[in-house]
């Protein structure tokens, strides 16, 4: 719950941001300054474009285009030791957070460091002795703020990585895991001659535009209570996308996990029709095969469940080695609404 509250509380920020550097945006153009109206602009698209804005945005293009309006944003405030005005410099001070928060860290350092040393050059090239001494000092300051805040932040991540085998939404096991289990179950399966299956179940979204982010999202924490409820102890899912799940089963061929994707299939229908939610459900599966590995494995039980998708969903697909149109079971027909 604390994630979850952190979550909304960098929402409201993130929006609260953008409605900010938009108003100073549209200020800054009616009082006939067009260098803070394009750095303000170019700050609203920093944050419009962020994840924490929108879900969404952690898709393509939208940290390409983040990164985007930060450099121009970087360079747009480096251009105000030659143009002016002075008290646009004093945003630079942010530029090494911002870049350590969207850039690899060694990318963000030789980011900052360039920022820096250019900052430092324009400031000794603009001010006097005093306004000098000091920016050089704020500026140097920032940058090693910057480096300890993002040690500690990778400091405290190595060290609740083991806690965070969970899906906090759906108590699903996280994607992290998912290709050393995989790789672990499919070890045992050979050494010991035994079956082994994949499940990779999606809802199929694109066949209906009508249902909000808001209300899918609200269904997924039962939605993995129901794999729970349907699963043996040594069975495990895992969340591998926002709508999409991937079931390991030890010990089952392709055509038991065919029915019983088919039962969680009819029953996940169900819980969405109880909710008033018209969207559909489809799996794809994946047996293990001589030569499969995680990553093999993984892909066929997604091209099954994709190639159950093109084909109008409500089904489930069963992916073969051997031919890749599979074998399909088409679920019962919804009625139109």
């Amino acid at each position: 719950m604390a994630q979850t509250a952190d979550k909304f509380l960098l929402t409201k920020l993130s929006r609260a941001a953008f409605a900010a550097f938009l108003a100073m945006t549209l200020l800054s153009a009616l009082f006939g300054q067009p260098l803070l109206t394009a750095v303000a602009a170019a700050a609203a698209g920093v944050v419009i474009s962020g994840k924490r804005f929108h879900p969404t945005r952690a898709r393509k293009p939208w940290p390409l285009v983040q990164r985007l309006f930060f450099i121009t944003l970087t360079l747009l405030l480096l251009s105000t030791f030659v143009t002016g005005p002075w008290a646009l410099t004093h945003w630079l001070y942010a530029v090494p957070l911002v870049a350590f928060s969207l850039f690899p860290p060694a990318v963000a350092m030789a980011l900052s460091l360039v920022v820096t040393v250019l900052a430092m050059a324009g400031v000794w090239w603009a001010t006097g002795l005093p306004d000098r001494h000091q920016m050089i000092s704020a500026f140097l300051l920032t940058l090693l703020l910057s480096g300890l805040l993002v040690f500690l932040r990778e400091y405290k991540s190595r060290q609740l990585a083991p806690l965070r085998r969970t899906d906090e939404l759906t108590q699903a096991a996280s994607r992290e895991y998912l290709s050393a289990d995989l790789h672990k179950e499919i070890q045992r399966s050979e050494r010991e001659g035994t079956d082994m299956s994949v499940i990779m179940i999606g809802l199929d979204t694109h066949l209906n535009d009508h249902e909000r982010d808001e209300d899918i999202r609200s269904i997924l924490p039962r939605i993995g209570r129901f794999l729970h409820s349907q699963l043996r102890d040594f069975d495990t899912y895992y969340r591998v996308a926002d709508l999409q799940f991937l079931v390991i089963l030890p010990g089952i061929s392709t055509n038991h996990a065919l029915s019983r994707a088919e039962t969680i299939r009819a029953g996940l229908q169900k819980l969405l029709e109880s909710h008033g939610m018209g969207l559909t459900v489809s799996t794809g599966i994946a047996g293990l095969n001589i030569g499969d590995d995680a990553d093999s494995l993984q892909q066929s039980a997604a091209h099954a469940l994709r190639r159950a998708q093109q084909q109008g969903g409500n089904r489930t697909q069963v992916y073969s080695a051997w031919s890749q149109q599979g074998h399909s079971v088409a679920g019962q027909e919804r009625p139109a609404s």
